[in-house]
Parts: C-alpha cells; structure tokens; sequence
C-alpha cells in the first residue's frame, strides 16, 4: 500500500471533484468508527436529510460500503457509476508510478455516487489512519475522533502518539472537532493539531458525554449531555458502555453538522428516533437463539476488552464458548487473554482472508492461554461453528437459554459466519 493523495486527488479532478457537491462528517480514530457513522447517519435522516454513508470494511458486499438514505447502492447505480469511473482511472494509472489502490477506487465510487444521487450530506469513515488517507480529501468541516489506540502499527507508528498525530491528519482549517475521551498520550497531538489549524474541538466528558445507561431488553437507555443540553430516554440497540460513548460522540456531531450548541437543542423525539433506528451488524449482533450465537469483530486488544465489559455487564452467560480467527498481523495473543475470564472454551480457526493466522498457530497461543483441555480447532468456518454449538450444549440440563457462543476476532471472521448463519 502506497500512501499519498496526488493518485485520487487526480481522479477526482477528472471526475469534476464530485466531493465538492455537498457537506462531510469525517470520522477517524482505532474503535468504533462504523458505529458511530451508522448511528450519525441514523439520526441525520431522522432529521429529514438524504444520506451518504461510506464505511469499510464490508462484511458480505462490496455495495455496503456505499450506502444512499441508510441502505446499500444497488447493483444497477453501482455498476454505472463505475463505468464512469473506469477509464478514468485508468488514465490516472497511466500517467503514475503507482496504480490507484482498491481503497481508491471504491472511495472515488462513493464520493461520485453521493455526487450523483444527490445527497444532503456525507458521513465518511476514514479507511486507515487519517493524514495519508484517500478520504483526506474531503477537508470535511465536522471532525470525528473515536478512541485512538494501538493498531496498524506497521504503517502509523508503533506509538498512541504516532498514531493520534496520523488520526489528526483529517483536521483542517476552521473544522469543528468532535474527539471522545483519549488517554493523554493520544488527546495531546489532537489538541495541537485544532490549535495548529484553527479548528474549534469538543470534548467527551467536557462539552458532552454520557450522563447515565441503563441496560435494557434488546440494548440500553441513555441520559446524554449534548453541545446543546441534555436527551434522555434514549433508546439504543446496541451493547455496551463503548457504544453508549459511540452515541454521545455521534450526537454531538450531529449537533455540531446542524448548528446545536449553546442557544439551540436539537429536537429531542427526533434525536430518540434516530438512535432507536440505528443498527450496527457484526458488533455484538445476536443471529441465533438456542443457543444464543453472537457476532462481533473485535480484532485488537481495545475492542475486544470493550467487548468483554459488555458481556460481563449485559449477558448473563451460564456457559460461553467462543470461536476465534484473526489475521497475522493482530496481536492474537492479548485477544485470547482478554477472552479467557468469561469463556468457557475456544475453538480457533482460520477465516478467509489471505493475511489469517493459521489455525494451527492460534491453537498453540490459546493452548498457553486457555490451557490444551479447553482448545478445539477446527480449520474451516463450518465446522468451528458446528463444534462450538455442540461444546455449548454439552452436559447442559434443560433450556439453553444461558448458553452462548461468540464468533470472534476479526471482521472477516465476522463475515465468513454472517454468510453461513444469515441465510
């Protein structure tokens, strides 16, 4: 991966810098950034505005990455827009050193067939970082930085610093800067960079934030302070504290895009029935019943301890088996020990993707973790399932209704399973 904008700022051009026709949310950080633009999105059309919405990775499609009004570009307008842009792109490629990447392109998609549509506003996650991005285009006049932790150290930094001064790229001059809470290490390279730029930033914690949750049938009830005052009765269907923090964080962008603050709240039914309509799949996503399977793609250690707090608080497991698969540049190893308090068993196994740790290796790693007798392995997505499922419902009495099994560990593991329990 090549990482500099002169590619797709080229595109664009020829393109007639389709990014330009309309308004941008532009979101960064390590964890939770397709949360929080679902749920920006969610309530933005609650507010009667026709969306775009561009996320990655994709779990089953790449049209999800796309989306017009909440749903997937359909094949037809997908198609067409890429007829547009095919030959252009080629012409890029021509005149380059290197050719235009597949995150390119699908970004350039997106930014033309937002253009095309056309939409009220975008809400864009970033695909990597943030300063080198093919989204840094954008120059996106709300800012969004979800937590900022350790990931992607091969290409960012192997340092919160490092990484937080690459997230603080997508900063431009007099942007409105929305950043959830971040340790100190992170929080000061952002801070310099608002400064550096004139950027106006609100804190979590200081301007908004989540003032109480209550967890509840199907998700959780939050009280959450705005740039504008104070929602409550906000209904959320999704789990756990990390997300209650996702939705302040999208509040208060949607607030910042709509000119709430001080003098102004938004319109509080609306606010509940933008969150109560977000959706978030393969984060904490419940497929079946008896026993309960859950899906969510946790893949670093940040992600994956969120999500072990949500078990513990949201679940009551009477037995939890989980099947894991990363990819080979993941730190599995703390994966597996965030895991092992709240799990029963593990089967391991290898997804999809050409970068997978094999299963033989990640065997080995919760061998030391879990010890042998509670590792299983099994190689294909299929039969990890169907041995989890039966680990779970070994030697249980009665109703499953306590019993569990969570798919695990990467979004491709998340993916693989979705295509199987999905259908």
């Amino acid at each position: 991966m090549v990482f500099e904008l002169d590619r797709i700022s080229s595109l664009l051009d020829l393109l007639g810098s389709p990014q330009r026709a309309y308004p941008s949310i532009h979101l960064t950080g390590t964890n939770g950034k397709t949360s929080t633009a679902r749920m920006i999105d969610s309530l933005l059309r609650a507010f009667g505005l026709h969306t775009g919405r561009y996320t990655s990775p994709h779990l089953e499609t790449v049209r999800e990455r796309i989306s017009l009004d909440g749903e997937p570009v359909d094949e037809t307008r997908f198609t067409a827009v890429y007829r547009e842009v095919k030959p252009l792109a080629e012409l890029v490629d021509d005149r380059s050193a290197e050719p235009l990447t597949y995150f390119d392109i699908t970004t350039a998609l997106a930014f033309a067939t937002f253009a095309d549509a056309p939409v009220d506003v975008a809400v864009v996650e970033v695909g990597l970082g943030g300063a080198e991005d093919s989204t840094n285009v954008l120059q996106a006049g709300v800012c969004v930085l979800t937590p900022v932790g350790l990931d992607h150290t091969e290409w960012l930094g192997d340092t919160l610093q490092d990484i937080a001064l690459a997230k603080a790229g997508i900063i431009h001059s007099g942007a409105t800067v929305i950043c959830a809470a971040q340790e100190e290490e992170a929080a000061r390279p952002i801070l310099e960079r608002c400064a550096e730029v004139g950027a106006t930033v609100a804190r979590e914690g200081s301007e908004f934030g989540v003032l109480r949750r209550a967890v509840a049938v199907g998700g959780q009830v939050l009280t959450l302070q705005g740039l504008g005052g104070v929602y409550d009765e906000v209904f959320v269907p999704l789990h756990g504290a990390h997300q209650a923090q996702n939705a302040a964080v999208a509040l208060a962008a949607v607030e910042a895009f709509l000119g709430a603050g001080a003098r102004r709240q938004l319109d509080v039914d609306a606010v509940r029935e933008g969150f109560a309509a977000a959706t978030s799949p393969g984060r904490l996503e419940r497929v079946r019943t008896a026993p309960t399977i859950l899906l969510d793609g946790a893949h670093n250690p940040q992600g994956m301890a969120a999500t072990v707090t949500a078990l513990q608080e949201e679940f009551a497991f009477s037995k939890l088996v989980a099947v894991v698969g990363t990819l080979a540049d993941k730190d599995a190893a703390s994966l597996l020990e965030l895991l092992e308090p709240v799990v029963d068993q593990v089967v391991v196994t290898r997804n999809s993707s050409p970068r997978a740790l094999p299963a033989g290796e990640l065997a080995a790693l919760a061998a030391e973790v879990f010890g042998p007798e509670r590792v299983e392995v099994a190689e294909q997505m299929p039969d990890a399932i169907e041995a989890a499922v039966a680990l779970a419902e070994e030697d249980v009495p009665g109703e499953l209704a306590g019993v569990g099994v969570l798919i695990t560990g990467s979004v491709v593991t998340v993916a693989d399973a979705r295509r199987l329990l999905k259908r």
